[in-house]
């Protein structure tokens, strides 16, 4: 047995350095390893050997084995490279990576961030589960407001629900960190809505919110008129306040802006303002006969529509990328 194995070993190594090629390597592998090889036969009569010997056997026959599978080793590594090297032409043009883009709404909403942190507002954030609290009773919301009709959402529970707006966010800041306060919270917000051209049961917002003392109507309207002028782009915006309601605001008002289209020019709703609400300071432990405060919140969505030029809000979640690369 022992010159079987020197006899298939010499010969194996013989073999393995004429080999020069995918095929001839293949070839090989089957002659030496496969169900019929020199190796494997010679391990099946491994039973017919005394059985003091098997283990020397044993041992020669592996390192045979280990020896057909190392040389398989080394040129499968040579030849499978110089394969694919084969497979490549070179003469083809190259192909061009996918460059992504950022959605319309993240575009605005990064647009909106940058002009209100150069007018000295931070940033911040909150839960997008709420518990009825937050969400209305800290707004001046309690349980049989009519107001909560038009925010209607999906609860999770009698206490939790699906944020409806990020006004929230103010009541949290407010409890956490006295005036002087200025920040604005963008975020996801739910409502119950059927999706159509202008409504979504999901959308993003953000909401502004300054409290100091001597706070008044007048810094609202120049800090909203300035923001308005920086995120369309025109010094000569013209814009408008009318009176309107909010339970967390008192006096409250919409903001209009003048907008040219093709079809002409018309006042364009943009966004709900107004001084918070006394109750509203009162309940987060601010004092309003020494401070005030005002509030904003407005829909990034719409905005990335008319700012965009797009007809449809749905398109904004499609992810259609015929739409999305175009920004």
């Amino acid at each position: 047995m022992k010159e079987q194995i020197e006899k298939v070993k010499a010969q194996l190594l013989q073999e393995a350095d004429a080999i020069n090629d995918a095929k001839s390597m293949e070839d090989f592998r089957v002659r030496y390893l496969g169900k019929k090889g020199h190796v494997t036969e010679l391990f099946r009569g491994l039973g017919q050997v005394e059985p003091q010997q098997r283990p020397e056997i044993g041992k020669l026959l592996n390192e045979l084995r280990s020896l057909a599978e190392q040389a398989i080793a080394e040129k499968k590594s040579r030849y499978s490279a110089a394969s694919r090297e084969d497979q490549i032409d070179l003469t083809l043009p190259g192909r061009i990576p996918r460059i992504g883009r950022k959605h319309p709404v993240t575009l605005v909403r990064e647009e909106i961030k940058t002009i209100f942190e150069r007018l000295g507002f931070a940033v911040a954030d909150g839960p997008e589960v709420e518990t009825d609290y937050y969400n209305f009773e800290a707004l001046n919301i309690p349980k049989t407001h009519p107001a909560r009709d038009m925010q209607d959402t999906l609860y999770i529970s009698e206490e939790l629900v699906l944020r409806t707006h990020t006004s929230p966010v103010q009541i949290r800041t407010m409890l956490n960190q006295k005036p002087p306060v200025r920040i604005i919270a963008p975020g996801r917000v739910y409502r119950r809505d059927t999706p159509d051209a202008s409504h979504s049961p999901f959308f993003h917002q953000v909401e502004g919110l300054c409290v100091d003392e001597n706070v008044t109507m007048g810094d609202l309207k120049a800090v909203l008129s300035v923001f308005a002028q920086q995120l369309f782009h025109k010094k000569d915006l013209r814009a408008r306040f009318r009176p309107s309601f909010f339970p967390f605001t008192e006096p409250s008002a919409e903001m209009d802006i003048w907008w040219e289209s093709s079809r002409g020019g018309r006042w364009m709703e943009l966004l709900g303002c107004g001084m918070v609400h006394p109750n509203v300071l009162e309940g987060v432990g601010i004092d309003p006969e020494r401070y005030s405060g005002w509030a904003f919140g407005m829909g990034i969505d719409r905005i990335a529509l008319n700012k965009y030029g797009i007809s449809d809000i749905r398109t904004l979640f499609d992810n259609d990328m015929r739409v999305l690369r175009q920004f």
